[in-house]
């Protein structure tokens, strides 16, 4: 069966030091305004403000979060963010206006982000947008959060991995090799490089968690991992010797394998990440194992981000109907992974 991960304890003190550790900083970006994202966000703190010291920097527009707060009945203290993390718990921060960005809810992504790189806060969590309605305003390069991230900080060695656990305490974490890119177009952009990457991302991103183990899986492309090449050679050119290297460096890292039974033997604990082809093989049973309360975990930035693995949901945003399960979970791992890296 499958390990179950749990928070790491306070920052511990230092050997040579009596300072009391810092309370986690946590920035986290509202999303679309529209969408889901600021409703999440509050259930989701006032959830969690009893379990530690933290202090949470919400970057968005501050007056409907007062509306929403008064209307979900929910007991917090907004205070006005004037540089001051002590000032509050829950501190809010509206960013001016920048012609950089044409959209409000990348205005708010990129302040955050931005806090992150300058040490202003120690990690990102990051509510929905709607790409279509960004690409609509007029960011037409704009093609998800984890892209704009990478290239705000300036780097391509990225990698999306979506973990979450049922209510039994058995996980998937699953890193995907392609994003966000047509179905048609995976094996042509399949490399040896990016699937090298994937699997030491996800190797690290064990480390990370301090699992006890990184022992790695990873899928074919095609069904039956391509049956000795008969459905697609993609597995004999481009993902074995991708695994035969990262063997070679010393990961423990096995495939490719047939996904369709791949995931089965991921799920009851026999290997504590994947490595997925693409999008939807990667996501799809996820969702059906965490659908609730999966997070969205960028690996590779020089900072810490993550993400509730969830939409806008715009047709239930503002009817108080939206589950902040996974908002709470990515909120829980952005402060595990923040007091580990302090440890």
């Amino acid at each position: 069966m499958g390990e179950k991960n749990t928070l790491a304890g306070p920052k511990p003190l230092s050997l040579f030091t009596s300072h009391v550790p810092m309370p986690d900083r946590i920035a986290i970006a509202l999303g679309d305004p529209r969408g889901i994202g600021p409703e999440v966000t509050l259930r989701a703190i006032a959830s969690e403000l009893g379990a530690d010291d933290a202090r949470y920097l919400l970057i968005g527009d501050p007056q409907p979060l007062h509306v929403l707060k008064e209307a979900m009945g929910l007991q917090l203290s907004l205070q006005a963010f004037g540089g001051d993390w002590d000032a509050g718990r829950v501190l809010l921060h509206a960013p001016s206006s920048s012609t950089d960005f044409k959209h409000s809810a990348l205005t708010w992504l990129a302040d955050g982000a931005q806090r992150c790189l300058r040490g202003e806060a120690d990690a990102l969590v990051t509510s929905p947008v709607n790409k279509e309605a960004i690409i609509r305003a007029g960011e037409k390069s704009f093609v998800g959060q984890t892209e704009f991230l990478s290239a705000l900080a300036g780097t391509s060695n990225t990698v999306m991995m979506l973990l979450g656990a049922d209510d039994r305490g058995r996980w998937l974490r699953v890193a995907l090799a392609t994003i966000h890119i047509p179905l048609k177009e995976v094996p042509a952009r399949l490399g040896r490089e990016k699937i090298e990457l994937a699997i030491e991302r996800a190797a690290q991103a064990c480390r990370d968690l301090r699992l006890p183990r990184a022992r790695i899986a990873v899928c074919g492309l095609n069904p039956h991992a391509g049956e000795g090449g008969e459905f697609g050679d993609e597995e004999i050119t481009t993902i074995t010797p991708a695994v035969e290297a990262a063997r070679q460096k010393g990961f423990d890292v096995t495939g490719p394998l047939a996904a369709d039974t791949l995931f089965h033997y991921a799920y009851r604990g026999d290997y504590d990440a994947v490595v997925a082809m693409y999008h939807d093989q990667g996501l799809a049973p996820l969702k059906m194992v965490a659908f609730e309360n999966g997070v969205n975990w960028t690996l590779g930035l020089p900072f810490i981000r993550t993400s509730p693995d969830h939409g806008t949901a715009y047709d239930i945003a503002g009817k108080g109907a939206a589950n902040p399960s996974s908002m709470i979970a990515a909120i829980r791992l952005a402060k595990q992974l923040t007091r580990q890296q302090d440890g």
